[in-house]
Formats: structure tokens, C-alpha cells, sequence
């Protein structure tokens, strides 16, 4: 028997995740992201990027990103409250807050370390949250970190989350939702959420990672989408999915920001971002504000997707985002859809237990407004002859 090694029980955890049909591994990727990509030497049709929009190969963010690099160099050399924060940090926190019809903005270098710096920042001990249980990984991470007691209530399901704020006794209650729900694709009710905090005297924090850029008349998200303002919300994105370059920011009421940048420890304690990101980032603005064109192109192909597919057995839930989940069931069956594709030059995730519920593996289907018509009817016929081929 071979000699037992201090990695010995993480080998064996490795391998029950592997006969279970959950280890995970990494594509290499060559190139642009495009949708037709090269992946780990092959050219394949690609339903997994968060781009959105299309712009993470857009001439114009590349030339501004070269010029911000030229100009401020390739690092920043510091956190934001020593000597990281540059100029064009400070004019994309600008831009963004008027972007978004908020006071004040403040850069995160990701998504994860925004929700992480901001309920930790927020909520103590003796503090609640009420979170939805389709939330993103991160908002989960995060209530942890900081102690607060954990209210879950079921996904959008308002009336239950009236029930447990009113029983609560906390001195400060937050609620946690996912603006579009990252695995699912569907909305969260903001403006019943939003009248659930005023009647119950409680934040509201929406994640919004996959509704900026995408939703609303000129893309400036879920809260564009709803026509809702109160200074009761804190409001969170990532630009790495259809601004198509890195990093995320939480804009909201100006006491709220200034308490961030003095408490918020993801943002206090690591350097800052590189200048050239925000160089590009604020080239990506306008283009997002005011080329509707790509949206509609959106929209287009998600109606040719959601109305072309006949499946028998698989089931399209509803969604009118980027992100279309087929339900599959079982894990296996997932595995066998995706590499079914895989083997026709399609890259469609299977996304299985635990990132969704038992019994929910899918395929995540994700569109872009670089894809074509061509390529969804393309998936389409894939999809209907991997349903036909796994009966």
C-alpha cells in the first residue's frame, strides 16, 4: 500500500469528485474573446462568455487601455488610500456614479471583494440579513464573514421575506439579492424588495453583475430597468461582463461610500487596480450608454433561441437575459449534453450541484451580442440532436 502523505485525504476527496462527475478543469484559451474561440487548440463556437455586450475585444477600449498604460503605466503600485488611487481611477468613479444615477461610487478590484468589503463593513454581530436563496456564492461568503445571523427566504418569494423582517429585532437589517440570478437568468422583484425595506426600516444591496450593461434603455442596469431610486439601496456591479474589461464598484448614498473607503477591509487592505483598466473602462461607457443596437441584437437572439428549440425531455426555463439555463436533471446527463457539443465545436457549460440545487444540472447557455443568427440556429440544431441522442 503506498505511504500516506499529508495530501493524502484531499487526493481522495479529488477523486469522489471526480467519479461523481463535479471535478472541474480549466480550457486553455488562445486569442480574443470572440465567439468563435480557440480552446485548448480547437476553434469552437463559444456559449460561455459574460461579454455581454461584445466589447472585450472592442478596438476602442484596446486604444484607450494602450494610451492609459502609456501614460500611467502597467501597475499602481499601491493601495487606494496610500498612493494607488490615480487620476483615472478617480474620473471612472465619477462617470460611473453618473452613469448609474447614484451620489458616489467606489472601485473594487473584483466583484467577490466588493460584496465581501461591503456586508462586512455593514453588519456586525446583533445585525441580520435576509438573503435570497439563489444568491451568488459571494453574498453567501460574505454574511459569513461578518457575523451577522443568516435569514434565508425563498427565491423571489417577497411575501416570505415580509415575514421574517417583521419578526426581526435586529438593529440592522440588510437585503442581500442577486439582481439577475447568475445560474437562472430571471430578475429579482427590486421595487417589491425595495417597499419591503421601507416598510421594515432595512438596506437594501443589490448585486447587479449581470444586469449592467444589459438591462435598461441605456444599459445602466436593473435599477434603469425598474425606474427605482432610494437612498435605502446600495448598489453593486462587476465590469468584467458586458463592460468587457475587470473590476466592479458599490455606488449609492455618499455617507454610505465614505464609510466604505474607512471600513471596508477588501478595499482598504490591496492594491489598487491598474490605471490602464480604468482607462478602458471609461471608454466602455459611452459605448454601452448610447449603442442601444447591441442590446436589441440581445434581445433578437435570445427570442431566436427561445423559440426555435422544441425539446421534449429538457426544459428552457424562463429568463429574458443573456443568460438562458436549460434544465437537464441529472449531472451525468449534463456532462454527456455538454460534450455531446463539445464534440461539434460548441462550448456549452454543464453547471452542476453545488453552484445549483440538487437535481437542477444544466446547461448554462450564454449569448452575446457579437454572436450571430447563424450561430444560434447552429446551437439549436446541436441541442435538438443531443436531446435525441441522450434519450
Amino acid at each position: 500500500m503506498p505511504a500516506s502523505t499529508p495530501w493524502s485525504d484531499l487526493q481522495a476527496e479529488l477523486e469522489q469528485r471526480e467519479a461523481a462527475g463535479l471535478l472541474r478543469r480549466r480550457r486553455l484559451i488562445d486569442g480574443r474573446q470572440q465567439p468563435v474561440l480557440h480552446s485548448d487548440g480547437a476553434e469552437v463556437l463559444s456559449f460561455c462568455s459574460n461579454d455581454y455586450l461584445g466589447l472585450a475585444s472592442h478596438p476602442d477600449l484596446i486604444a484607450a487601455m494602450q494610451q492609459a498604460a502609456a501614460e500611467a503605466g502597467v501597475g499602481s503600485g499601491a493601495s487606494h488610500l496610500i498612493t494607488g488611487h490615480h487620476r483615472l481611477h478617480h474620473e471612472l468613479e465619477e462617470a460611473l456614479a453618473e452613469f448609474v444615477g447614484l451620489p458616489r461610487a467606489l472601485m473594487f478590484s473584483t466583484g467577490y471583494m466588493a460584496n465581501l468589503g461591503v456586508v462586512t463593513a455593514l453588519l456586525g454581530r446583533g445585525d441580520a440579513v435576509f438573503a435570497d436563496r439563489l444568491n451568488h456564492a459571494s453574498l453567501n461568503d460574505a454574511v459569513v464573514l461578518s457575523r451577522a445571523e443568516l435569514n434565508r427566504y425563498p427565491h423571489n418569494d417577497v411575501a416570505a421575506l415580509e415575514k421574517l423582517l417583521e419578526n426581526s429585532t435586529a438593529k440592522r437589517k440588510l437585503v442581500l439579492a442577486d439582481a439577475v440570478f447568475s445560474m437562472d437568468g430571471d430578475i429579482a422583484p427590486v421595487p417589491q424588495l425595495l417597499a419591503a425595506c421601507e416598510r421594515h426600516n432595512a438596506w437594501l444591496m443589490l448585486d447587479d453583475a449581470h444586469g449592467f450593461g444589459v438591462l435598461g434603455r441605456h444599459g445602466r442596469g436593473v435599477l434603469e430597468h425598474f425606474g427605482v431610486h432610494s437612498s435605502r439601496i446600495i448598489y453593486m456591479a462587476t465590469l468584467g461582463k458586458a463592460a468587457g474589461v475587470f473590476g466592479a464598484f458599490v455606488a449609492g448614498d455618499p455617507q454610505l461610500i465614505e464609510y466604505l473607503l474607512q471600513k471596508a477591509r477588501t478595499y482598504i487592505y490591496t492594491t489598487a487596480m491598474p490605471p490602464a483598466l480604468a482607462g478602458a473602462l471609461k471608454a466602455a461607457l459611452p459605448i454601452i450608454g448610447q449603442e442601444s443596437a447591441r442590446r436589441e441584437q440581445l434581445r433578437t437572439l435570445i427570442d431566436a433561441l427561445r423559440g426555435g428549440l422544441r425539446l421534449q425531455r429538457w426544459r428552457l426555463d424562463p429568463s429574458g437575459t443573456p443568460i438562458q439555463p436549460l434544465i437537464i436533471g441529472s449531472n451525468e446527463e449534463a456532462l454527456q449534453a455538454s460534450e455531446y457539443l463539445r464534440d461539434r465545436g460548441i462550448l456549452v457549460p454543464a453547471i452542476r450541484p453545488p453552484t445549483v440545487l440538487q437535481g437542477t444540472a444544466r446547461l448554462r447557455i450564454s449569448l452575446s451580442a457579437a454572436h450571430q443568427h447563424e450561430h444560434i440556429e447552429r446551437l439549436i440544431d446541436a441541442l435538438h440532436g443531443a436531446e435525441k441522442a441522450l434519450s
